[in-house]
């Protein structure tokens, strides 16, 4: 009779929250992109258009508060614009700037999105006894405006995972 020898893998002393979040996250953003083809949007597309109705913003900011680099967010917006849900605009501020419009039917769909991901969102929260859920939230938010804000500095930059394409 062979033993199996014992693991030679360092032991945990803590939770692997990189493996939670990494996992969860994963799983919610298949599930995202799997509810907005309801509407027949990417994840990226109703970002980009939620946060072009918000406010004017430029195509480099509006990258930026979508976390996309800036060849993304050039397809994004040129994919939008053929759809007929933005086009871009000379800004009211600088007319050296252009600006992403969001056109009437981009608003209707971006309702219609924002109404799939609330659903989704709430699916997941309900999923924990309800006195756990604002506990769940703050504390997310609290790693996130704190030592989770932004990513810092490292000779081997993280690359962030694919989305699959249409």
């Amino acid at each position: 009779m062979t033993t199996m020898p014992a693991s030679r893998a360092p032991a945990r002393t803590v939770p692997d929250i990189t493996g939670i979040l990494m996992h969860t996250a994963h799983v919610l953003n298949t599930r995202l992109s799997a509810a907005l083809t309801e509407v027949g949007l990417l994840q990226r597309e109703q970002c980009v258009l939620v946060h072009a109705l918000a406010a004017e913003h430029t195509q480099g900011q509006l990258a930026e508060l979508s976390r996309m680099d800036k060849t993304t967010m050039v397809v994004t917006v040129d994919g939008l614009e053929k759809a007929g849900y933005a086009e871009r605009r000379p800004s009211s501020t600088d007319r050296r700037a252009r600006i992403i419009h969001v056109t009437e039917a981009g608003a209707e769909v971006a309702a219609r999105g924002q109404e799939v991901v609330d659903r989704v969102h709430q699916e997941v929260l309900d999923a924990l006894p309800a006195a756990q859920r604002d506990v769940f939230v703050a504390a997310l938010e609290g790693l996130m405006a704190g030592p989770l804000a932004e990513p810092v500095p490292s000779e081997q930059p993280v690359r962030r995972a694919r989305q699959a394409r249409r």
